[in-house]
């Protein structure tokens, strides 16, 4: 006689068992979207267009200069809805330009093939001028990235798992790349995996031009502009701990208040924001970022 462990097991322990067969379907499709090219088709896309769950959380930060620690399947700070693990070099401001200008210029074609592109046209493209100490730059941070993985859990209302990213396969930021001396040209590969992080419109479409005007040394604001733009609130509020937190800042938080006015004040500058202002939540006894958005300006 046969016996079948499958309809024993689901009898035993049918919460289990659910349990399991939803964690194999998890495995599988993480497999198969890692496997096949996929054409991104998404409203309104152009450079600047990031997912939100990243936008929301630390995987790119506002560090300082030659502070860059590594991280080994490190927790990143986000939201509750969502698990985002991260090892590899800690990412920057810049990362995420570079990073942003990447994913448009491969969604003209299913992501998952490889892209050319001249590495002078990318590095104009993200505001930067050509030459040698830019184009080692550009060297390191795609080295970096290709080395750079991702594990990312995003959750529904009920606490359940909507989708796992780099649960079966590892998720690189970049899947690969080389470079081309005579033809100054790079050949990148994206994983098809960035499609699902921007899917259900799960996405904030950041104003690229505004973002180079953003003035050198204020990279606060460009992750408070990513942050600004996950929402469609006219007024918006944050947690001062979670924001420090956020935003890898280890200072003291009187003088990560007066960087962060800066950053709002360079914000408002540029109609990102119209106010700001630091307030007391009474009842929890917390402090808050509060921020008011023009309705007429798209960060």
């Amino acid at each position: 006689m046969v016996t079948d462990t499958g309809a024993l097991k689901a009898k035993e322990d049918p919460i289990a068992w659910v349990q399991q067969k939803a964690a194999e379907a998890l495995q599988r499709l993480d497999r198969k979207m890692a496997s096949q090219p996929v054409q991104m088709y998404l409203p309104g896309f152009d450079l600047g267009a990031f997912p939100n769950h990243v936008n929301r959380s630390s995987l790119f930060a506002p560090i300082a200069r030659g502070r860059r620690k590594f991280h080994r399947q490190t927790r990143m700070v986000s939201r509750s809805d969502a698990v985002i693990e991260y090892t590899g070099e800690q990412l920057d401001e810049a990362d995420c330009d570079l990073m942003m200008a990447l994913i448009w210029f491969a969604q003209k074609k299913p992501l998952g093939e490889w892209v050319t592109l001249n590495r002078a046209q990318l590095l104009r493209r993200i505001g930067r001028a050509t030459g040698k100490q830019n184009y080692e730059w550009l060297h390191r941070r795609m080295r970096a990235m290709t080395e750079a993985t991702l594990y990312i859990e995003v959750r529904k209302s009920d606490g359940s798992t909507r989708y796992k990213i780099g649960y079966a396969e590892a998720f690189h930021l970049i899947s690969g790349f080389a470079f081309d001396d005579k033809s100054e040209e790079y050949q990148y590969q994206l994983d098809p995996r960035w499609v699902q992080l921007f899917s259900n419109r799960e996405y904030s479409l950041i104003n690229f031009d505004l973002r180079l005007q953003i003035k050198r040394g204020q990279d606060m604001a460009k992750t408070l502009q990513r942050l600004v733009a996950t929402s469609s609130d006219s007024v918006q509020s944050y947690d001062l701990e979670w924001l420090k937190s956020k935003m890898e800042y280890s200072g003291r938080m009187r003088d990560f208040k007066e960087s962060l006015s800066k950053a709002c004040e360079e914000l408002k500058r540029l109609r990102i924001i119209s106010e700001h202002k630091i307030t007391l939540d009474k009842k929890k006894q917390r402090e808050l970022l509060k921020l008011w958005i023009p309705k007429t300006i798209t960060a």
